[in-house]
């Protein structure tokens, strides 16, 4: 849960913690709030973390808004280690700058980086890592509060992922989807769509590889090794994926529409009207070299020819 330091009213914001997934969303929240009243493009000034000086954020600070009644500076992901030499650009932050700082990390209470936001007027808050029944907790409100589920819902979905936020809000919005298809959503269809292969992640991976691999494949696929799952597991779930994709393209070029395909298949009709939509922009040549470089991946693991984790990651690169 979220610790926070504050004054009413505050217009200068750092977040920071352990669950990036809370950061990230409170920082899309303040901003959504901040640019409300924002008339032009000129408001927002988005700074990336990386490698950002503390002279650079200081000129965005002090800088005065041109056409807007305020400007709105955001400084995103700063890594934690570098966050002490930013202090001294937030010593003065006029009334006419509304900030958002977030950092990649945890950083102390007697930062000199959070000092400087307290002393200023500002607020700084700690997403600390969530376990146990805050977990719980946090899983049921989202389940009831964002996607209309059931605290029940809810419980079934922590037994069965790893605790990490943001697969099981994955798999929370999986099943408010499914349930806003019109689809009765029963104990059974709940343990189907949830059941430990963690369909959703994986259909996430595959579009990230198709029509090719983006940044995005390799943190999905380490987030799911982290949470357990094998990197052969990673490899094998991936590869009945892309074969269920290839299949169903196959069939697209046959001329079925999405309900022959649910009713000439036997997996779950969701899963299928899921790899139904990959298979419109997939290439059926490229499905078939991604499965045969899987399945040589497989058997260098197998033959200790390479490490799994590593191999996981130079396969992903391949594809």
């Amino acid at each position: 849960m979220p610790r926070a330091t504050s004054r009413a009213g505050a217009t200068a914001l750092l977040l920071h913690g352990e669950e990036r997934f809370l950061v990230d969303e409170k920082a899309r929240a303040t901003l959504d709030e901040w640019r409300g009243e924002l008339v032009s493009d000129f408001g927002l000034e988005t700074l990336e973390g990386a490698g950002l000086a503390s002279p650079r954020l200081q000129d965005a600070v002090l800088q005065a808004p041109f056409l807007d009644p305020y400007r709105v500076v955001f400084a995103r992901m700063i890594p934690a280690n570098r966050a002490e030499s930013l202090a001294p650009a937030v010593a003065e932050i006029p009334p006419t700058t509304r900030l958002l700082i977030t950092v990649a990390g945890r950083i102390s209470a007697s930062s000199k980086l959070a000092k400087a936001i307290n002393t200023a007027g500002g607020q700084v808050e700690e997403m600390v890592h969530l376990k146990g029944r805050a977990l719980g907790d946090w899983a049921t409100r989202r389940a009831v509060e964002r996607h209309g589920l059931t605290p029940g819902i809810a419980a079934q979905v922590v037994r069965v992922t790893p605790p990490d936020l943001s697969v099981i809000d994955s798999e929370l919005t999986k099943l408010a989807a499914y349930k806003a298809s019109g689809a009765k959503l029963t104990s059974e269809a709940i343990t189907e769509l949830l059941a430990g292969g963690r369909e959703d992640e994986i259909f996430r991976l595959t579009d990230n590889l198709l029509p090719r691999p983006t940044p995005h494949a390799l943190d999905i696929a380490r987030n799911l090794t982290r949470g357990g799952m094998q990197p052969t597991s990673v490899a094998y779930r991936m590869a009945r994926h892309i074969a269920l994709v290839l299949e169903v393209k196959a069939r697209q070029d046959r001329g079925e529409s999405l309900q022959q395909v649910q009713d000439g298949m036997s997996e779950h009709r969701f899963v299928i009207q899921k790899a139904f939509d990959t298979a419109q922009e997939a290439n059926s040549e490229r499905l078939e070299q991604a499965l045969r470089q899987i399945r040589d991946y497989e058997w260098e693991v197998k033959s200790g020819q390479v490490d799994a984790d590593l191999g996981l990651d130079v396969l992903l690169t391949r594809l």
